[in-house]
């Protein structure tokens, strides 16, 4: 039997880039997905179709996260109807500002995108009757321990997920366990941004094949209880410099 075989997991902005290749390999294990998508509809439905190829379940739930308050509904329903092995908040928006130019509606996005929805599904989670005890795995960047002048807005969200990470494993312990993967260059910006140095200031000298983001997500998934409140790195040693 594969190690998650009907294990119930949910994850949030999974219809495509790094979300798609963690629904995928939670799906490969045997793993059932809530499948989290915003607008992305026909990647969601094409994810969708992979992972039922792979001989198990998929269920779509579309959610404007920046509208908390009609988005959470959806998500308590799932959370008081199934037994949910592993919530996943991947869910990320990635603008380009400073802090000199970023406006007040460009803030309250990120912070509320890449931050306030994923406490709130957390706390969910640990509220729900339902689910007694747990796995949370919030997907990090390197930036988030390490911060720059640029993306000011999703850096400072995501040093928050950071937060946020430590104090729910120290919160939620022992019931819960609460890991972050920070990552670095997996997969080119969505944003469009230059990647012709980004390589150059990676200690490992390349981009991160998609299988040691996939194996050390699977190793959080499986992970013995004792480990929580880590965030592992998986930038080839960009935080370092």
């Amino acid at each position: 039997m594969k190690p998650l075989t009907d294990k119930k997991i949910l994850i949030t902005g999974a219809s495509k880039r790094i979300g798609r290749e963690l629904a995928l390999t939670a799906a490969r294990e045997g793993a059932f997905i809530f499948l989290h998508y915003s607008s992305s509809e026909a990647d969601a439905y094409k994810t969708q179709q992979e992972i039922k190829g792979l001989g198990t379940e998929c269920q779509l739930i579309r959610a404007d996260f920046s509208d908390p308050q009609k988005a959470m509904p959806l998500f308590e329903k799932i959370f008081a109807d199934h037994e949910v092995f592993a919530l996943v908040n991947n869910a990320s928006i990635f603008l380009q500002n400073t802090l000199r130019d970023a406006t007040l509606q460009d803030w309250n996005l990120h912070q509320t995108i890449n931050l306030t929805m994923p406490f709130l599904l957390t706390q969910a989670f640990a509220n729900s009757p339902r689910n007694p005890s747990g796995k949370i795995i919030n997907i990090l960047d390197w930036r988030a321990l390490r911060p720059g002048k640029d993306h000011f807005a999703y850096t400072i969200s995501k040093a928050g997920l950071a937060a946020l990470t430590s104090s729910s494993a120290l919160s939620l312990a022992p019931s819960f366990q609460v890991n972050g993967l920070a990552l670095g260059a997996i997969l080119p910006p969505s944003d469009g941004s230059d990647t012709t140095n980004l390589i150059k200031q990676v200690p490992a000298g390349r981009w991160a094949n998609l299988d040691e983001l996939t194996r050390t997500f699977l190793f959080l998934l499986t992970a013995p209880q004792y480990i929580t409140g880590e965030i592992i790195h998986i930038d080839g040693g960009r935080h370092l410099v």
